[in-house]
């Protein structure tokens, strides 16, 4: 049964996850208890003793040293450093990593220029120019953004745009009843799924993205959130994690997406907390960093999808923050700026933005705080009109202004 919302005891409800008999097989193999037999010692432990009392509380303890950034110097961060480097990958226009990513260009500069934004320095870029360029991206007939001029109109890179201009505070420039046809023309009526173009393939990426644009644009109801809600349910697994659809594997990746989303339409005790904040702890390696699946090398990206899912949950302190710090500056290059997936691999602005945003989730100082669930700098949400992220991860609704005539609107 799945159920709870993370504090105290579990409480069942009437969510269940119906298992065929292979994978049953499988599953109490692995755990060594028959699932159908509740009395089995597997699902009643016996009480702890005095001797096993002392070491959780031992366990709790450590376990609460981890938690906080105290004591590490802002000048470990290589931030001059990282913001050259950004700089120059959006200069070197000759470079073949910028030749062969022209295929997902405005999430290549919501990456850069973000992590500009969370340093400070997003001065070091011609706004006009960027903005220039955004424009250029956009598709009239279909009312979304292309990911660069002469490609088609995608969800994914609608959102990049969408970001790139809070950043700038042009958000005017945006045609939102025009993208909101878009976002409405993209949700399959079958099962509230949300497909990421014309063409049809549909994942919980292009519903966190559809989720976030109709919430920053002030358009929130352009998509049926209820069944969405719904659908980001059926890609629930056993584990408490969740797959790209509904049967995909649990990944890191999909788990933000997911709980970003339930988040976004204020439904995260649609979560259970408990299981997916397990799922997620276990996550950490004993270097420091975290992976995304069982049994994979950690990458600093999923220092972001990771760190990100627990934040919104109220769990950060679940993991060891210090170590994830540790593993996060050590993948840092001393010769040329930005950070790489790895230790002495090659640095990269898609790194570099997310081991920044996950150091900035920590409060590493001299970053800017960012919020979990918009992966936007915090005073560009408050500046747009998007409160930030309540305790429990929630959206809490827009700030009264000019734009919604003084009334509060529920995304």
């Amino acid at each position: 049964t799945m159920g709870g919302d993370g504090d105290g005891e579990r409480e069942d409800d009437e969510r269940k996850v119906e298992l065929d008999e292979e994978t049953k097989k499988i599953l109490e193999d692995f755990i060594g208890a028959p699932i159908d037999d509740p009395t089995h010692p597997f699902w009643n432990p016996p009480p702890l003793t005095e001797e096993e009392e002392a070491i959780f509380e031992d366990v709790k303890r450590r376990a609460k040293e981890c938690v906080g950034l105290d004591g590490f110097a802002e000048d470990l961060l290589l931030k001059d450093m990282h913001v050259q480097y950004v700089k120059r990958s959006s200069e070197d226009k000759d470079a073949i990593e910028y030749v062969l990513t022209d295929h997902l260009r405005l999430s290549g500069m919501y990456w850069g220029l973000t992590s500009l934004d969370l340093l400070g320095r997003l001065d070091v870029v011609d706004a006009d120019e960027i903005v220039d360029f955004v424009q250029r991206c956009w598709v009239p007939d279909v009312g979304g953004y292309a990911p660069c001029v002469y490609h088609d109109a995608h969800v994914l890179y609608t959102l990049s745009a969408v970001q790139i201009l809070a950043l700038f505070d042009r958000m005017e420039l945006i045609d939102r009843d025009a993208i909101a046809s878009f976002l409405t023309s993209l949700q399959r009526e079958s099962d509230g799924a949300i497909m990421g173009d014309e063409w049809g393939e549909v994942d919980t990426r292009f519903a966190y993205c559809a989720l976030s644009i109709s919430t920053l644009i002030d358009r929130p109801h352009c998509i049926d959130r209820g069944k969405v809600v719904e659908w980001i349910d059926k890609c629930k697994n056993f584990d408490g994690g969740y797959g790209s659809d509904p049967g995909g594997e649990s990944h890191a990746g999909q788990v933000f997406t997911c709980v970003g989303g339930l988040a976004l339409c204020d439904a995260v005790d649609r979560i259970d907390h408990t299981f997916l904040g397990w799922w997620l702890a276990e996550r950490q390696v004993k270097a420091g960093g975290l992976n995304g699946r069982p049994e994979k090398l950690p990458d600093v990206c999923y220092s972001w999808w990771v760190l990100s899912s627990l934040c919104i949950m109220g769990k950060m302190h679940w993991i060891d923050q210090k170590a994830l710090a540790r593993f996060i500056l050590g993948c840092q290059d001393e010769k040329k700026g930005g950070i790489a997936d790895r230790p002495d691999d090659e640095p990269d602005v898609y790194h570099t933005f997310f081991g920044l945003a996950a150091l900035s989730l920590m409060g590493f100082p001299g970053i800017k705080p960012i919020d979990p669930v918009f992966a936007l700098p915090t005073h560009v949400c408050e500046r747009i009109g998007v409160m930030r992220t309540a305790a429990d991860g929630t959206v809490v609704g827009r700030r009264e202004n000019s734009a919604t005539k003084g009334e509060s609107v529920e995304p």
